[in-house]
């Protein structure tokens, strides 16, 4: 270092120039190392975040699955309940129409036995009032002996006693029709009403699973929102950061080529100051080198001069010779000089040659650097464009086969909610048409039952005499009147 600083001015030039290409050097490696360190960064982030929204998408799904879990969990016990309540329901109606049953029975019981009390009590009148009047009307007659006004009486008795037995065992056969027909009117009723809350309850039913079909798949749809939103928002964070990074490394990029070029620029120019400098060494050699050549073309002639003039004057008389001399070293003073001259001559074009060009070769090395430097800019440009639109055309491809990904699903997803409610409008349809069936075989079998044992099913489709209990079951209002009986009127009158 010591001896460069006291080494003549081109060495210590040579020395920078050299000291600069090595660096330049280094700095292009770090550079190269830089973007090789650049791009593990940016995978590493990238690679990072897609991690990140795997690991949310798994989340979000396990977390719709579960919600959508726990409404279908939700879902059968509503039915559970539903349907233990329908059951409850059902025995408690089972109760009421037996106990509703068993209370008009027992009351057209006793409403029997006081029509056939108070008709006991009538018969015992008449038959005092009937003994009495035939009484008089045989003692009224003194023609006809005692005996046979006593056969008569007595006859007259028995057969009023044999009528009276047989009315009463009509007025028995036709209460005991009677209730039959009131206890199967009230069954046939009864069944009747039973089928209709069978129906409300299949009805409740249907209605309950119809809601819920529409929650699960207001669900579905929301679910498909939500994942929807998540990937596009999840895809715009992975574009944008690409997006980053490509505008990262192209401002990098050129950062470095700019610097680069600037760094060319002032090696040239330092280059060219070292050939400046350089110039009076060369020509400096150049010339002592044909001066050397000049001397030793002198040295040449010389001899030539000694030969040439020892051969002429062997052949000139001496008185001649003093005379050929002074003539031989005047030509060679006049070809010597003319050599000079001539040599004098090639020095001095070979200083303007040098120095024009010296500065055409400079200039063109300048203007070829300029065009290379900026034809590598352009070059980079152009690469980095068309990085760009490759990069943008690759986030567009991925767009749209997003979209094209959601709308199949949704189209899935769609057409399963159509398939599952067609299919639950047809198991409605069938539930439906299969209670009606069964209601209208129940209801056949009951009526034909009902005609086995006697009964027109005109007669069980009248309106009943009797106040049957309410809807609801309750046996506290109900009031059997005796004012309504066909018992009461079972009996033509004037037959007692």
């Amino acid at each position: 270092m010591f001896c460069a600083l006291f080494a003549p001015i081109e060495v210590r030039f040579e020395l920078e120039l050299e000291l600069e290409l090595d660096s330049g050097c280094e700095e292009m490696h770090e550079q190269m190392s830089g973007y090789k360190r650049m791009r593990r960064e940016h995978q590493a982030h990238l690679v990072k975040l897609e991690e990140k929204c795997k690991v949310d998408m798994e989340a979000h799904k396990t977390a719709l699955d579960k919600e959508y879990d726990t409404l279908l969990h939700n879902f059968t016990r509503e039915l559970e309940r539903l349907e233990n309540k329908h059951q409850q329901d059902v025995e408690r109606r089972l109760k009421q129409t037996s106990a509703a049953e068993k209370k008009l029975h027992k009351e057209i019981t006793l409403k029997q036995e006081c029509d056939r009390k108070a008709y006991d009590l009538n018969r015992k009148k008449e038959y005092k009032a009937n003994k009495e009047r035939w009484k008089r009307e045989l003692s009224m007659d003194d023609t006809t002996p005692k005996r046979q006004r006593d056969l008569t009486l007595q006859s007259q008795k028995d057969n009023l006693k044999q009528h009276e037995a047989q009315e009463e065992q009509r007025m028995l056969q036709a209460q005991k029709q009677y209730i039959e027909l009131e206890m199967r009117k009230f069954k046939r009723k009864r069944m009747i009403m039973q089928h209709e809350h069978e129906d409300v309850q299949l009805r409740d039913e249907l209605g309950k699973k119809e809601q819920q079909l529409q929650q699960a798949h207001a669900m579905l749809v929301k679910h498909h929102e939500k994942t929807q939103e998540l990937e596009y928002r999840q895809q715009k964070s992975v574009h944008q950061l690409r997006e980053e990074q490509i505008n990262k490394q192209h401002d990098t990029e050129l950062h470095n080529q700019k610097d680069y070029m600037e760094r060319i620029k002032k090696e040239l120019v330092r280059k060219h100051a070292v050939e400046l400098r350089q110039q009076p060494k060369s020509l400096k050699q150049k010339e002592l080198l044909i001066r050397k050549q000049f001397r030793e073309t002198c040295k040449t002639q010389t001899k030539q001069y000694k030969r040439y003039k020892a051969q002429v004057l062997q052949t000139t008389p001496k008185e001649q010779q003093k005379e050929v001399i002074k003539q031989l070293k005047e030509e060679k003073h006049r070809k010597l000089t003319l050599l000079g001259e001539q040599y004098e001559q090639s020095i001095s074009d070979m200083f303007q040659s040098q120095s024009y060009k010296l500065d055409e070769s400079q200039v063109i090395e300048c203007q070829r650097t300029h065009e290379q430097l900026e034809y590598e800019l352009e070059m980079l440009t152009a690469y980095q464009n068309k990085n760009k639109k490759q990069a943008q055309e690759q986030r567009d491809r991925e767009r749209r086969e997003l979209e094209n990904r959601v709308s199949v699903r949704r189209g899935l997803l769609e057409n399963k909610m159509d398939a599952e409610l067609q299919q639950f409008n047809q198991e409605r349809a069938e539930r439906l048409r299969m209670k009606h069936d069964k209601h209208t075989k129940e209801l056949e079998a009951f009526d034909n039952e009902s005609i086995s044992l006697g009964f027109s099913t005109l007669s069980l489709i009248e309106v009943s005499r009797e106040a049957y209990p309410d809807e609801e079951g309750s046996l506290s209002g109900s009031m059997i009147s005796l004012a309504h009986s066909n018992s009461s009127t079972s009996f033509p009158a004037g037959s007692l």
